[in-house]
């Protein structure tokens, strides 16, 4: 991965993540075990007649509440008991960020909603249900809650950011945005000369999907006219892909390079930097 502010050329990485040693990972690993006890499903009322549920990762002395908006419609992959289940980037990631220190929320669709498309994610109705899960989490955390969206939930995380300000949320992390200006709500399109928070925009730079197109992505940081910092992050690594190029194990959703992804976020939550 590196850095950049112009669009992707296919070259090998001049700048590789350094990733943490052996002893790191897995001391890692057994502290996100010993805590998974405390993992849960939490149902927040939030519009009149509507819940929407996210999966609780708390975390002893968190630095920082990390809310995960998988894209697609929506759907954590819960079905009762056990863990969610769905493929997703930020789903099957979610260990990995909470063993870096963070509580983590992975969050589902509303109840009355079965498909959150781009047109729903960018209106009022989902910025309130948002806004009621980020006032439970903070009765549960007076950590900083940042937005970390992919796919369809760029255009959540973005819309939550501009309406919400830094009154309430800390920061954003845009990955595999959506970017085609055809669809409702696509990032490039929302207001972001509003958005008055750090902003880390991290985007493969091989994503195959119509909707995300690479050479769009500059356009997301030239709206962020307000945000006090900012920084776009080509991604290069990982593989191999499969099945649909829009889908959560292709390029898009960052194959074979979740460690690397996770490294990235989680650095520029904890210092934002351009």
């Amino acid at each position: 991965m590196s850095c950049a502010t112009q669009p992707p050329v296919h070259r090998p990485s001049s700048r590789p993540c350094r990733l943490p040693g052996p002893g790191a990972a897995l001391a890692l690993l057994f502290g996100a075990a010993a805590a998974y006890a405390a993992d849960t499903l939490v149902t927040v009322p939030t519009r009149p007649g509507v819940t929407v549920s996210y999966w609780h990762m708390p975390r002893d002395q968190a630095s920082a509440t990390l809310v995960l908006l998988p894209g697609g419609a929506g759907s954590i992959g819960y079905r009762g008991g056990g863990q969610p289940q769905s493929g997703n980037f930020l789903v099957r990631s979610r260990e990995q960020f909470a063993a870096q220190g963070f509580n983590v929320a992975v969050v589902g669709r509303p109840s009355d909603v079965a498909d959150l498309d781009t047109g729903f994610r960018a209106g009022a109705a989902h910025v309130e249900d948002l806004a009621r899960v980020i006032d439970d989490l903070r009765t549960r955390s007076a950590t900083p809650i940042w937005l970390v969206g992919t796919s369809r939930g760029t255009v959540s995380a973005a819309a939550a950011a501009i309406a919400l300000g830094p009154e309430r949320i800390a920061g954003v992390a845009l990955t595999s945005s959506i970017t085609a200006y055809k669809l409702r709500g696509a990032v490039p399109t929302q207001a972001l000369d509003r958005v008055r928070v750090p902003v880390l925009v991290l985007h493969h730079e091989r994503d195959a999907c119509a909707s995300c197109a690479p050479h769009e992505v500059p356009l997301i940081l030239k709206g962020l006219t307000q945000a006090p910092v900012k920084k776009l992050v080509w991604a290069r690594d990982g593989g191999p892909p499969r099945g649909d190029p829009c889908e959560a194990f292709h390029w898009h959703g960052f194959i074979g390079m979740e460690a690397q992804a996770v490294e990235t976020i989680t650095r520029f939550v904890r210092a934002p930097a351009p």
